[in-house]
């Protein structure tokens, strides 16, 4: 940071949620083609105005101040520089000459400056996109009514459905809405064709059966060829679709609108292809679901002539979208996860070794061009920054140049406390990793006992680490006095395929060992309070707390926060993801009820017997809100002290500067509520 810790232990002042909303979020990079400067979509929030914008800032990679490249806008987002270099294209919702768009839709504009040009105006608008290697052409991804021809009968869809005076969404479908918004109704993710000059709009499986996936249609379901005349892409060849199917991989000819299946394999699940710079390789994940579902995801390649292989498959990490060719074709760029980091790795094809270009912290996006590697990166201590890394240093030594300094001068004037990594023997006698988020300034040595709060992640197969999260922020946490301890229980990602599998079939057995012996070790420590210990939770980590409401003795903890937590599986075929519910618990509810019931906190009501927090969103279909609704009113049934925070506008997570302000006042003043040893220490210091 700018300034020295000294100075800052004595002007700094704690981290709070204002301070949170306060900071700049970065997004991921693009690289002009000569690698001399990157786009990065800036997001700035009022809290005032309880909404965000987002504008787009050119970074040079060869020094200088960052410069405003757009101002205007809602969300300027997904910024792409074009093959030449001459112009920069992103996605936008704007208004021009009183034109406002519906839908967001594709913009261009100069990396030398300029006001940005609309290109496409399409009735359902655009999704994501990639440039063309001749600089001309764009292909995008749009939603359409596949039984339709043409762009004027999609805008005659786009009207009826606007003019449409009924609100019931119908359909025969068993794959009809996605973490927090029912899919269109009638309608598929297309990849389209657009002709930057002229504006003219293809759709490239118009009259097929082909449609991209309908959870995530992003710009990693597809790449073009180096030659710009054929398209990859993966999709779900079954009906209906499900978001349990296995994809496949199929290539399309720009030219004539002839498709092809590239590669179908009976268990496997193939995503994200792109090709190499030759255009003889194209590098794809590939999970192998026939064996089970939570095999990891694997990197593989398939050659013109058909023939493919799993490349990394005796390295166990789970390799995460999106690829990048290296430069000479002999390695594949990525980021994996592991032990609670995520690094950037480059697998050789040759060797098939894998060895990290950037160490996390947290490497959440990367770009690379004409040699120059750009990439996003954050840890527990400071929120994402955008460097070069320096790819010619000593290997051992990792190298990176900061390109910009957006919230560094915001950073210098708070106080956040120090992070450590801890290993203990838990379940099964094997090593589980623990992060401890100290209260700034904390001394262990001091006398004054400190509050432990247990922070649960959700998943379950995701995990805790050196990262900045902008949601569950543990410096924010941490800064009003709490030890704040992060398990990565069994059942978490990054520590192997086997850790991670260890808990389906008997959800929270291993994990709570783990949390518990977790906090007996903690207990042990001179600071903390045996009667100031609570445990909180989102999602996996909101059943989590439930699960330990009917299953630890009442004292343990004072008191309980599930967010947006599962309370009751049977009920939890409500979500959008239902099918892999039954994966992970091994059954559906119908087939074997004692084993739901055996892992179903709902089973075990009778024994609830702490206070406890729910908080959840009306929008979460991936733990639909009659989960939280239930377990507050058997809470409040039982006569157990209980508070219901619902959020009608909100969904998984909560989005909103003024909903997450409420949400932080409302998760500390709980725990400050259950806090009576901190309270009585309190009032003998001011009697005193």
């Amino acid at each position: 940071m700018a300034t020295s810790k000294k100075k800052q232990t004595r002007e700094a002042k704690p981290f709070d949620v204002d301070a949170l909303w306060a900071l700049d979020r970065l997004g991921a990079p693009s690289l002009s083609p000569d690698g001399a400067q990157a786009v990065v979509p800036v997001m700035r929030y009022d809290m005032a105005k309880n909404k965000g914008a987002t504008s787009l800032w050119l970074l040079s990679t060869l020094g200088g101040e960052p410069r405003a490249l757009t101002a205007t806008g809602e969300k300027d987002g997904q910024p792409r520089w074009s093959p030449a270099g001459d112009l920069v294209a992103f996605v936008a919702r704007r208004e021009q000459e009183d034109d406002k768009d519906e839908a967001p839709q594709l913009y261009v504009i100069p990396p030398d400056g300029g006001e940005g040009r609309r290109v496409t105006k399409l009735p359902f608008g655009v999704e994501s996109f990639k440039w063309f290697p001749d600089g001309q052409r764009i292909a995008f991804v749009s939603w359409v009514d596949p039984g339709l021809k043409g762009q004027a009968a999609q805008a005659e869809r786009r009207k009826a459905d606007k003019d449409r005076k009924e609100s019931a969404y119908v359909t025969e479908e068993g794959f009809y809405r996605f973490w927090d918004h029912s899919l269109p109704m009638n309608r598929v993710p297309h990849l389209h064709v657009l002709d930057v000059a002229s504006g003219e709009v293809r759709d490239l499986f118009e009259g097929t059966d082909f449609e991209l996936s309908r959870a995530e249609p992003d710009a990693d379901t597809f790449d073009i060829s180096p030659d710009g005349r054929r398209i990859v892409f993966s999709f779900d060849p079954y009906t209906p679709k499900t978001l349990e199917h296995r994809h496949a991989l199929a290539e399309i000819d720009v030219r004539t609108g002839r498709a092809q299946v590239l590669l179908q394999e009976p268990g496997w699940d193939l995503t994200a292809p792109v090709y190499s710079h030759a255009g003889q390789h194209i590098a794809f994940i590939a999970r192998h679901w026939g064996l089970k579902h939570t095999m990891p995801r694997n990197l593989a390649v398939l050659d013109t002539h058909g023939n493919w292989a799993v490349l990394s498959e005796e390295w166990d990490q789970d390799v995460a979208a999106p690829l990048r060719w290296d430069e000479d074709d002999l390695g594949v760029i990525f980021c994996a996860e592991d032990q609670g980091r995520r690094h950037l790795y480059r697998f050789d094809v040759k060797t098939l070794h894998a060895f990290p270009l950037c160490e996390g912290g947290h490497v959440g996006a990367f770009a690379l061009e004409a040699g120059t590697l750009v990439v996003l990166h954050d840890s527990a201590s400071f929120p994402p920054q955008v460097s070069v890394v320096d790819r010619e240093g000593d290997a051992e030594e990792q190298v990176l140049h900061r390109l910009e300094s957006f919230n560094d001068a915001a950073l210098a004037s708070l106080r956040f406390g120090e992070v450590e990594e801890l290993w203990f023997e838990g379940a099964l006698g094997d090593l589980v990793q623990m992060w401890l988020y100290y209260p700034p300034g904390f001394d262990p040595k001091k006398k004054t006992k400190a509050p432990l709060m247990q922070l649960i992640h959700g998943g379950p197969h995701t995990a805790m680490g050196d990262s900045w999260h902008w949601r569950w922020n543990h410096q924010a946490m941490a800064a009003q006095g709490y030890v704040v301890a992060c398990v990565n229980y069994h059942g978490s990602s990054s520590f192997g395929n086997r850790f991670s599998d260890s808990i389906n079939g008997h959800w929270a057995e291993l994990e709570l060992q783990d949390i518990e012996i977790a906090t007996d070790l903690l207990l042990k420590q001179p600071w903390a309070d045996p009667k100031r210990v609570f445990a909180t939770g989102g999602s996996y980590g909101g059943y989590m707390v439930a699960w330990m409401n009917g299953h630890v003795p009442a004292g343990r903890y004072q008191a309980y926060i599930c967010h947006a937590g599962c309370f009751d599986w049977a009920a939890m075929f409500a979500a959008d993801a239902y099918l892999w519910t039954t994966k992970e618990l091994g059954t559906p509810y119908w087939k074997d009820p004692a084993k739901v019931a055996a892992q179903n906190p709902m089973a075990h009501a009778q024994n609830f017997n702490t206070p406890t927090l729910v908080i959840h969103g009306q929008l979460d279909y991936r733990v639909p809100d009659a989960q939280g609704l239930a377990y507050y009113n058997t809470l409040k049934t039982q006569g157990i002290d209980a508070r219901l925070v619902w959020f009608p506008d909100e969904n998984h997570w909560v989005t909103k500067p003024r909903n997450s302000k409420l949400w932080y006042g409302e998760f500390f003043d709980w725990l400050k509520r259950h806090d009576t040893a901190g309270s009585r220490r309190g009032a003998k210091k001011k009697r005193a």
